[in-house]
């Protein structure tokens, strides 16, 4: 568990990180350098879940060796489904990150919401319902790491 007081934002007592694989650890299917490390060190504090639509069909070959659950979403609907897994696993306990349409719900709902503006670009909705804006998803995994990134961020 990670908590966090953050002042003038809120109290964050962090159970699960929810991510979205293309686009957010992944680009054209394949996972970037240092989130492997990053997602072992994080399995020490948080539960992780890759919520996915899968889209060039092999995450869980890329996520083999990464202590992650894995949910692969069919085709429609997975913003609906990708926002009901947050709230199953209680969304006040979840911080998720994404970087596409189909991860705005999620984000908007979780208790801390980072988006990845990356190499395969950032869904205008994902950024509106975000609280945080990191430029690779080793940043934003990072953030989780070392939460005190978060005050400096998100203090008012």
């Amino acid at each position: 568990m990670i908590v966090i007081d953050i002042p003038g934002f809120r109290t964050l007592s962090l159970e699960h990180l929810v991510l979205d694989f293309n686009g957010t650890l992944a680009v054209d299917g394949r996972l970037l350098d240092g989130v492997e490390s990053r997602l072992a060190a994080l399995a020490n504090e948080l539960d992780l879940h890759v919520v996915t639509g899968n889209t060039y069909g092999d995450a869980r070959d890329h996520l083999r060796n990464c202590p992650v659950e894995i949910v692969c979403l069919p085709a429609a609907g997975q913003a609906r489904a990708k926002s009901d897994y947050v709230r199953r696993l209680g969304a006040d306990r979840v911080a998720a990150m994404g970087n596409g349409r189909n991860d705005a719900l999620m984000l908007e709902q979780a208790a801390l919401g980072i988006v990845v503006l990356g190499t395969e670009g950032l869904a205008t909705g994902a950024l509106d319902a975000a609280d945080v804006v990191v430029r690779h998803a080793v940043d934003g995994l990072g953030l989780l790491l070392r939460p005190k990134r978060l005050i400096a961020t998100l203090r008012s």
